[in-house]
């Protein structure tokens, strides 16, 4: 019984050894991601929101005072 335990330690020993060795040299040859770009359109679209907002609030004000 001892000795098979010995020699499972052996093999997980052996296996822990070579995926140590193994996977950082697969995580480094990964490319990093690509930073995101913006291309103005959610700029465009805010300043939209912007203007309606400012459309709406004097719109209100117009008609507030007849």
């Amino acid at each position: 019984m001892a000795v098979s335990s010995r020699v499972s330690f052996g093999v997980m020993a052996i296996v822990a050894l070579i995926f140590s060795i193994a996977l950082p040299a697969v995580v480094q040859a990964q490319a990093p991601a690509p930073a995101p770009i913006s291309d103005g359109t959610t700029i465009d679209q805010g300043i939209a929101y912007v203007l309606m907002l400012v459309a709406l609030v004097l719109t209100y004000i117009i008609h507030e005072t007849n």
